[in-house]
């Protein structure tokens, strides 16, 4: 174990204890899994949401042996204050992550830090450590496990008897997602080993449980003998080896075409290994069936989720960290599917926009479009810069707030001043004395760091996903001793707090939208770089095209098909194509720009200069009126 780990403040939320969770789930969720690692690095802060709350009562009863305090909302860090719990913050007050997933990987990450011999925590990340680490505004699968599904049960729990007859579509979809054929890496070898398994009629060991698996009740040898996969996982989880005959492959077996392999079915929720994710869904799943069997609900409907829930409960530090949570959990019957007629048809639980999504590969070029648009009264227009000159003192700025300082040739650190030159310069016209200036999707720093620097009487917000881009900036900014920074490590979803003036520089593709919005939402001004204009696509928040305008004009097909051309600017393109490319990318941006002038604002959409500093130079400033 190692020493002088620093300290760091969790804060949960708390709104009203239901059963055996503290409610939001999300709480519940995030000491559920301090107890499957035995975390005890962190000061645990519940936050209510009303005053009149019982510290011994909720501490007793559901707390296990973590030590967690009670503190009101007023009392919390600034830089908490402006994210959704839960939020965790290092003691000098200028580091947090927010939101479920960056909290609850940030737990399994110092776990292992403070004791290496964790491994089996470590390997809740899953393969490539990337388990839960896309955004839900990005990722279907993050936004099912860390908000749907928890929202789908918290709405269960709380609705009225005759809106509690129909199972929540999101849980149906978690039913279906596990019904899909799992893809893992390397899982062509594991298809062969199951089709090896099937030709012979073999049964994979059972394999051992050890000790734990005893005391917690385990009664292996009454189940039936388990499939290869279950065999691969479980193998997994207790570092034991599967069988050599398994592994070996006959020469037909080999010879198999990859389409003619069976799939492999689901052991765990992201396939055959335990992960973060099935740490999340089980506080969720777990109530949800806790009060469909109170209200005698029959779940033939779920065998796929019962089958999972009862799996979930054999893995190694499972039920021993449910019984210090307080979760009972439950013992469920074998469930056979139901004949046709008695099973909601699943396949008609829609996979968010999947149906919208679904012609993602467009024929055609851009002409149409465009031609459509001018006969309408529409052409990609570009304002006057307000400052096309303008230009930092690059030479006599330290060393730390220059781009050059990250791992970047000379040239691409020419061309980052460049561009940095023209948002500064928008900036510092807007900004007043005492302004929070929040940088959206801030990377390594690059904006953030040179507007604390040039406005020392301006509070500065860097929110970044990404963790080791966010670390890298508050390094420069230690460096340089700055005191009116913040670093948020958070979706831009998970933070609420009120600011001046939005600044994003190359926001990828729908997170340039995602930008503008928490800017008209704060009625701030914003400043505002898009890139990568082919990635934008319908989610669940944004519908294409934005404007009411373009809406009449464009179907969601053609606006794709400018967005698709709009990346089409890269220096090595012919010139031609490159000025159909600029001209898509200005189309798309009007659209943005007029939606935003249809919510009281002034848009102007400019391109940067000098246009060389980027292929995706396009600048739109908003001032709300």
């Amino acid at each position: 174990m190692k020493d002088s780990v620093a300290e760091e403040h969790l804060y949960l939320g708390f709104s009203h204890q239901y059963r055996d969770s503290i409610f939001p789930l999300h709480t519940s969720i995030s000491l559920f899994l301090l107890s499957y690692c035995d975390c005890k690095l962190f000061k645990i802060f519940l936050v209510p949401t009303g005053e009149n709350v019982d510290d011994q009562f909720v501490t007793k009863r559901l707390l296990g042996d973590l030590e967690v305090h009670l503190i009101s909302r007023h009392q919390l860090p600034v830089v908490v204050q402006s994210c959704c719990l839960p939020a965790v913050v290092v003691k000098d007050g200028k580091f947090c992550r927010a939101g479920l997933s960056v909290v609850l990987r940030h737990i399994i990450q110092k776990t292992y830090e403070a004791d290496p011999s964790k491994k089996d925590v470590l390997e809740l990340l899953g393969f490539k450590k990337t388990c839960l680490k896309a955004c839900a505004e990005v990722s279907q699968w993050t936004r099912l496990c860390e908000i749907s599904i928890p929202l789908a049960v918290e709405g269960f729990l709380t609705a009225s008897p005759e809106h509690c007859q129909t199972i929540p579509p999101d849980i149906l979809q978690l039913e279906r997602k596990l019904g899909e054929p799992v893809r893992v890496h390397n899982d062509d070898k594991i298809r062969r080993q199951k089709l090896q398994q099937q030709k012979a009629g073999a049964k994979a060991a059972v394999p051992v449980l050890g000790k734990e698996a005893t005391e917690e009740g385990k009664t292996v040898d009454e189940q039936p003998v388990p499939s290869l996969e279950l065999s691969i996982a479980f193998s997994k989880l207790l570092d034991q080896e599967v069988s050599d005959a398994v592994n070996r492959e006959a020469p037909h077996i080999r010879r198999t075409k990859t389409s003619d392999l069976p799939p492999l079915d689901h052991v765990f929720a992201e396939g055959l290994y335990f992960t973060l994710a099935d740490i999340v869904l089980l506080p969720c799943i777990h109530q949800f069936l806790v009060s469909s069997k109170k209200q005698g609900k029959n779940l033939v409907n779920l065998p796929l989720i019962s089958s999972w829930y009862q799996r979930v409960q054999k893995v190694p530090g499972v039920k021993k960290a449910a019984g210090k949570c307080n979760m009972e959990l439950l013992q469920l019957p074998e469930l056979m599917s139901a004949p046709e007629e008695e099973l909601q048809d699943l396949s008609s639980v829609p996979d968010e926009l999947e149906e919208e999504n679904e012609d993602s590969n467009f024929i055609g070029g851009p002409r149409p479009t465009m031609t459509k648009l001018m006969e309408n009264g529409i052409e990609a227009k570009f304002s006057p810069h307000p400052c096309p000159s303008w230009t930092l003192d690059w030479t006599n700025l330290p060393s730390a707030v220059s781009p050059g300082e990250g791992k970047m040739s000379s040239d691409r650190a020419l061309r980052k001043q460049q561009q940095l030159n023209n948002l500064v310069a928008v900036v510092t016209k807007l900004a007043k004395p005492g302004d929070v200036i929040v940088d959206f999707c801030s990377g390594g720093g690059h904006v953030g760091i040179v507007l604390a620097h040039m406005m020392p009487s301006c509070q500065v917000v860097l929110i970044e996903n990404k963790e080791l881009s966010l670390i890298r900036a508050k390094d420069r900014s230690d460096e340089l001793g700055l005191n009116n920074i913040w670093f948020i490590q958070a979706n831009l979803d998970y933070f609420n707090g009120t600011f001046n003036i939005g600044v994003a520089l190359h926001a990828c593709g729908v997170a340039t939208d995602m930008v503008i919005e928490h800017c008209i939402k704060a009625q701030a001004a914003f400043v505002i770089s898009p890139c990568c204009y082919g990635f934008i696509q319908n989610t669940v928040k944004f519908k294409y095209p934005r404007s009411h305008q373009f809406k009449e004009i464009l179907s969601y097909k053609e606006h794709m098909i400018l967005c698709r051309f709009a990346d089409q600017t890269a220096v090595q393109l012919p010139p031609e194509r490159r000025l159909i490319g600029k001209q898509c990318m200005g189309l798309v941006d009007l659209d943005r720009a007029r939606a935003a002038e249809e919510r009281n604002y002034s848009v102007q959409v400019i391109s940067m200069e000098p246009e060389s500093c980027s292929p995706k130079n396009n600048m739109f400033v908003g001032i709300p009126t």
